[in-house]
C-alpha cells in the first residue's frame, strides 16, 4: 500500500486531539487536513478527494452524523470513521445506519485507529478493483456491464442503465446479500422511500429477463436486501 497517496480528513474540534491525530497519521505517512468543525469539514470534503474520513461526532456548528450525511451524499462510498466520547449503544447504531466503518470511543489508542484505517483501506482497495469487472457468467447467462447486455443461447437483452448498475452489483455479490442501503445510495444518490420504490420495480424487471435459467433466483433478504442466487 502506498501510504504517501492517501489522503485522510480529519474533523475534530478539540484542539489538542486534533493536532495529535493529524501529526500522527503523518508520522505514519498519510497526508492529514486538519477542520475544526462540521462546517468546515464539509467545505474540505467538498474542494478536495480524500480517501478515508475521521469524524468526531460531538462538534459544533455542524456535528459528525450531519457532516457524514452530507459527505455520503456526495460519495456514497466514502470511508468513515466516528470519534465521541459517548459510549451509548444507540449512538454506535446510528453511526452504523448511516454508514459508518468504524466506530472509536474515546479515549483509544492511536495504534488501534491506525489498525482500523489500514483494515478499511484494504478492503475500500479491494472494492475498488472488483468494481472494475465488467464481464461476468450468471448461470447459463453472460452479462457485460460495459456493453449493458444480458445474453442467453444467442438472444440480447439490452439493459437501462439502472437496470445494468443493479445487476452489476448483485453479480459482484453473487449467492451473497446486496446491502438494500447501499444499493440505493449508489445507484440513485440516496435511499428515500420513493427511490426505495422503484429500486423494487427494477427487481422485479431483472427477476423477468432473469426467467431463462430457472437455476437463477433474486430473494429477498428480510431487513437487508437482496440475493442474487445460482442454485
Amino acid at each position: 500500500m502506498e501510504k504517501e497517496s492517501i489522503k485522510i480528513l480529519v474533523v475534530e474540534d478539540d484542539q489538542n486531539l486534533g493536532d495529535l491525530l493529524s501529526e500522527y497519521l503523518q508520522a505514519k505517512g498519510f497526508e492529514s487536513d486538519l477542520r475544526r468543525n462540521g462546517k468546515e469539514g464539509l467545505e474540505a470534503y467538498r474542494t478536495s478527494h480524500y480517501d478515508l474520513c475521521i469524524f468526531d461526532v460531538m462538534m459544533p456548528v455542524k456535528d459528525g452524523f450531519s457532516l457524514a450525511k452530507d459527505v455520503l451524499k456526495i460519495n456514497p462510498e466514502a470511508p468513515i470513521i466516528f470519534l465521541t466520547a459517548k459510549s451509548m449503544k444507540e449512538d454506535k447504531l446510528e453511526g452504523f445506519k448511516l454508514g459508518a466503518d468504524d466506530y472509536l470511543t474515546k479515549p483509544f489508542s492511536m495504534e488501534e485507529l491506525l489498525m482500523r484505517i489500514k483494515a478499511i483501506l484494504r478492503r475500500t482497495k479491494k472494492e475498488r478493483d472488483h468494481q472494475k469487472q465488467e464481464d461476468f457468467v450468471i448461470g447459463d447467462f453472460s452479462f457485460s456491464s460495459k456493453l449493458q447486455e444480458l445474453k442467453l443461447n444467442g438472444g440480447v437483452q439490452k439493459l437501462t442503465s439502472k437496470e445494468n448498475d443493479l445487476l452489476k452489483l448483485l453479480a459482484l455479490n453473487l449467492n451473497e446479500v446486496t446491502d438494500r442501503s447501499y444499493a440505493l445510495n449508489h445507484i440513485w444518490g440516496d435511499d428515500s422511500y420513493f427511490n426505495s420504490r422503484s429500486m423494487d420495480v427494477y427487481i422485479t424487471k431483472l427477476r423477468k429477463y432473469l426467467r431463462g435459467d430457472d437455476k437463477l433466483e433474486i430473494v429477498n433478504v428480510h431487513g437487508k436486501g437482496f440475493k442474487l442466487l445460482v442454485k
